[in-house]
């Protein structure tokens, strides 16, 4: 199976290789990671998502391994798969993440944050959150995009409002644990004091990262372009120089993601009975623990140098 990449406009980039050879580092990266026992990371390791991490390491196959075996680690601790509705519902009153019932021009998904709206303490209930809304907006990808837009609404934002600990945790968690997922990141009239914030955030970013990130101010004519080059103004919040007078409503909200839920669940389940059917009849019942360990160890995998067949990755 081979793959056309996308770039961040949602157009076709030029690729940084042949097919053929994206798809051979593909094979070579999942010969390095071997066999895991959970269906639900055996799920996570498609050739698309192998894909993203090897892009994100320049297609260097030991460096995208070390970064996929830290993303397993974390998805089998944090579970994101099975966050549901009822475990984060408090975390969206405000409507502080939400996912917007319009797609960009690209068909990217798009997540409108409101920092300025925290109404939680807890940094754990935060990123949780955080992640759950950032699974289902992956569910909601259409099967020819896999990145998605995030919309920054800037109204009541203080210094206060966005804790450092959880933004490098924000930071972490997507480039880290769902790389290339990011097409663009519109901040959207960050106030004068946001400038001193941003210096300390900047550095926590990568290169292709901070290049996604595009400051956008109502009173900005040039800079109001972007917006609609990006959206439909017809379907743009009003809030984001839209015409779109709808705004978060946390009831039917709660009622959209309930049914994703359902959805995930759905998807998850005839998923883990093919892949566990598959599994016993490959490999017998006693294989589990052995294949593990393979997976984490390596030690049967095969030694590649660090920078053997790096290609240089375009921005996008």
């Amino acid at each position: 199976m081979s793959f056309l990449f996308k770039s961040s406009n949602g157009g076709t980039t030029e690729k940084t290789m042949p097919l053929e050879e994206q798809q051979e580092k593909i094979n070579e990266l999942r010969k390095v990671l071997g066999d895991h026992s959970s269906p639900a990371i055996q799920d996570f390791l498609s050739d698309a998502s192998l894909a993203r991490f090897l892009r994100a390491r320049n297609w260097n196959v030991q460096k995208a391994s070390k970064m996929m075996k830290a993303a397993v680690k974390w998805r089998l601790a944090f579970k994101p798969e099975n966050i549901c509705w009822d475990d984060i519902s408090e975390e969206a009153e405000t409507g502080k993440i939400y996912r917007a019932d319009y797609k960009d021009k690209h068909g990217r998904t798009v997540l409108v944050l409101r920092p300025g709206l925290e109404n939680t303490t807890s940094a754990t209930g935060q990123i949780k959150y955080l992640v759950y809304s950032l699974e289902k907006a992956i569910m909601n990808l259409t099967e020819d995009q896999e990145k998605m837009v995030w919309l920054t609404d800037f109204q009541s934002w203080t210094l206060g409002s966005t804790p450092l600990k959880v933004t490098r945790e924000t930071v972490n968690v997507l480039q880290d644990c769902y790389p290339e997922r990011l097409g663009l990141a519109i901040l959207y009239n960050p106030p004068r004091i946001f400038e001193s914030f941003w210096k300390i955030v900047k550095p926590f970013l990568d290169q292709e990262t901070r290049k996604k990130v595009k400051f956008v101010y109502s009173n900005d004519k040039e800079s109001q372009k972007i917006m609609a080059e990006v959206f439909d103004m017809e379907e743009l919040d009003s809030a984001f120089g839209g015409k779109n007078p709808a705004t978060f409503e946390y009831n039917s909200y709660a009622e959209r993601m309930q049914e994703d839920d359902k959805k995930m669940g759905s998807l998850h389940s005839s998923t883990n009975s093919l892949l566990e059917s598959a599994e016993k009849e490959a490999n017998g019942a006693d294989s589990d623990a052995s294949s593990e360990a393979s997976f984490y160890s390596g030690t049967d995998s095969p030694k590649h140098e660090d920078g053997e067949h790096s290609i240089a990755k375009k921005s996008g």
